[in-house]
């Protein structure tokens, strides 16, 4: 499975406080990182099996997974191209566009972050 934590090179957060010894000097805008998977015929026939059977689903664990890392990824890069070195208030948001096709966004606000200036 793919549910380890990734390395990111920008601080990516959910709250809108910076992180501690950081203050916002710079609020860029929204920044997002879109992926649309599709489960397979296979996958779908598999995951319909062990719904027979109760438990986890692994196969579409596995997918929202590696969705979710993808989308992350992406809003890094977006971030990262428009200048800033941070992300907050990070959420995810997903929907069906066709049968058996999901989006996933990760989105936030891209922020310049800098130190704390102690006196």
């Amino acid at each position: 499975m793919t549910q380890n934590a990734r390395h990111h090179n920008i601080p990516i957060l959910t709250t809108f406080d910076p992180p501690p010894g950081l203050e916002i000097e710079a609020i860029l805008g929204p920044c997002w990182g879109v992926t649309v998977r599709s489960r397979s015929v296979v996958g779908t026939t598999c995951a319909g099996c062990q719904q027979l059977f109760g438990g986890e689903i692994t196969m579409l664990t596995e997918l929202a997974s590696d969705s979710r890392n993808e989308a992350m990824d992406r809003l890094e890069q977006h971030a990262l191209a428009m200048g800033a070195n941070g992300v907050l208030a990070m959420r995810f948001d997903s929907g069906e566009l066709m049968q058996n096709t999901n989006e996933i966004i990760a989105y936030g606000t891209a922020v310049r972050l800098r130190a704390i200036r102690t006196a």
